[in-house]
């Protein structure tokens, strides 16, 4: 049973903006650290962005500066407002537990394309 669902993907133009958002069903969601994932095709999955229950944030490093995450635990959300897109940001985007992974959910697709 898929636990957290993402929404929100999309195409856009470089220099584009998306905002990505991801709903939890569990209690747990609320002292976890939290991450965006994202796949490119024929790539290997990889964490972009993490965010701690107390709201400590971790960027990679092609993503600092550009991609911002935050999280509502009251409403067991969390979102990734993404600026500034490029074409390498094209990937599945996924949410996921960073220390207790859960099975993944469908993803959401970003495309950046002119």
């Amino acid at each position: 049973q898929v636990q957290l669902v993402e929404s929100g993907g999309g195409s856009v133009r470089p220099g584009g903006s998306l905002t990505l958002s991801c709903a939890a069903s569990e209690n747990i969601f609320i002292v976890s650290r939290v991450g965006w994932y994202r796949q490119a095709p024929g790539k290997q999955r990889e964490l972009v962005a993490s965010i701690t229950m107390s709201n400590s944030t971790g960027y990679e490093a092609s993503v600092k500066g550009r991609f911002t995450i935050s999280r509502n635990n009251s409403k067991k959300m969390v979102w990734l407002q993404m600026n500034n897109l490029e074409p390498g940001d094209t990937a599945v985007y996924y949410c996921n537990y960073v220390n207790d992974l859960r099975a993944w959910g469908p993803g959401t697709q970003v495309i950046v394309s002119a």
